[in-house]
């Protein structure tokens, strides 16, 4: 392997200093527009080695922006912008919440928080979305029941990643598997067995935790919902999980989603294209930044920074346990510095394919590796969207009613499910069962 050069890795190291110090300064990781920043990470990439023509450099971002898994993920993020969209439009966001409470006892609401996260954020794909749904129901649950709310927003955080990473049309399950080049249906089968058991444990650990506060809580105000705004998402779990292309899946759901929408009387013709353009809007921004990223992963490379990498991380490497390790340490480190698990896999997954190749891994493990790791540091960093999220829901009621503020603590304190995925994916690497030794 090349040795590399450490200084075509400038780009990276100005985007993640400038990026972790401002928002640092600033006390809000999500005020910096990420897309600029990584912009201005772009032209340190051009001004770098003023020896290599301006025009080859411009030749190797093109290539690296128009990379066939980029231009697929950016497809199918623009897909998923417009299922989600129109779905919440047509009333299934709210009829899927409230449907799912309907059935939650109120003896075991704390439990239930995290079981109907975990099925609207696999129906939503996204963990934010989730939280931002879910947290006002945990915060009215304070009204009744002194001290549940850091318990109850935890739990909705918990559901909420478990989806963020499960499901299919979550960001960080289409970049995981777009950069390994892997099926949804393949990684979901691999992912699911790993976090499964551990959504049980932390049901169980939540059902025991909550019943103990709310012995005297009889109801819980409801919602009214209607069932068949629910199916859009069933049917696209369904196709996806038979192993149908993901394009097509999306393709169909948007179609069913119309088609309730209007039967209904939800929305009109019009309303159900405004949803389609308003939910591609939504993912412009990704978009762009998904070229931008790979752009200057393709200055990188051919300037020897990817190789310097590999180098750096796979020299100690002589097992697939190890190079297992090396892609999940990777991950962390920089979902640490970026609190924001898509991104991370955006820039991380190239550099995980290749160690992935070298090292003949399989990739739907090395996928699920990446979400996995990403969604456990994710949904514990404090200064996460997620946790941040939470936080805004809960502060803001308690500042009205003049009471002491939530910190983070107070709510990481009860994060098991992100602790405990972040155990099982190590027993996971650590106890795989080859253990070839690579010559």
């Amino acid at each position: 392997m090349k040795k590399g050069n450490f200084w075509a890795l400038l780009p990276l190291i100005f985007f993640v200093v400038v990026y972790f110090s401002c928002s640092y300064i600033l006390g809000d990781f999500y005020a910096l527009p990420v897309l600029v920043i990584f912009v201005l990470a772009l032209f340190v990439a051009f001004f770098q080695f003023p020896k290599v023509s301006f025009s080859e450099k411009l030749s190797h971002f093109s290539k690296g922006s128009g990379d066939e898994n980029i231009l697929i993920m950016i497809l199918i993020f623009l897909l998923a912008g417009a299922f989600g969209e129109l779905s919440k439009n047509i009333g299934a966001i709210s009829s899927t919440i409230n449907f799912a409470l309907t059935y939650v006892s109120p003896q075991f609401i704390v439990a239930g928080l995290f079981l109907v996260g975990c099925f609207i954020s696999t129906s939503l794909g996204t963990s934010v979305g989730t939280i931002v749904a879910l947290a006002p129901i945990a915060v009215g649950l304070e009204q009744n029941i002194a001290g549940i709310m850091p318990i109850a927003l935890a739990a909705v955080i918990g559901g909420a990643m478990f989806g963020d990473n499960l499901s299919f049309i979550s960001d960080t399950t289409i970049a995981a598997t777009r950069t390994q080049d892997v099926g949804m249906r393949d990684k979901f089968k691999v992912n699911f067995k790993m976090v499964f058991p551990v959504a049980i444990l932390v049901f169980i650990i939540y059902g025991f935790q909550g019943q103990a506060l709310v012995k005297n809580l009889q109801d819980i105000p409801v919602g009214d919902y209607e069932v068949i705004k629910i199916v859009p998402y069933v049917i696209v779990f369904v196709l996806a999980l038979l192993g149908l292309n993901v394009i097509f899946t999306l393709g169909v759901g948007i179609v069913i989603a119309a088609i309730i929408g209007l039967f209904t009387h939800s929305v009109d013709f019009l309303a159900v294209l405004k949803s389609i353009n308003d939910g591609f809007a939504g993912m412009f921004e990704l978009s762009l930044l998904c070229l931008i990223i790979g752009g200057v992963v393709g200055i990188i490379r051919f300037n020897g920074g990817i190789d310097y990498l590999l180098n750096a991380v796979t020299k100690r490497i002589d097992s697939k346990k190890k190079a297992e390790l090396g892609i999940a340490f990777l991950t962390g480190l920089v979902n640490l510095a970026i609190a924001n698990n898509t991104i991370t896999i955006v820039i991380v997954g190239p550099i995980a394919k290749e160690i992935s190749d070298k090292n003949g891994l399989e990739g739907k493990r090395v996928a699920s590796i990446l979400d996995t790791i990403s969604c456990f540091i994710q949904g514990l960093v404090p200064y996460g969207a997620q946790i941040l999220a939470a936080l805004a829901a809960a502060n803001m009621v308690l500042s009205e009613q003049k009471l002491p503020l939530l910190s983070p603590v107070d709510i990481m304190q009860y994060l098991y499910y992100p602790v405990l995925l972040g155990g099982v994916t190590l027993l996971f690497i650590i106890f795989r069962k080859e253990k070839q030794v690579v010559a």
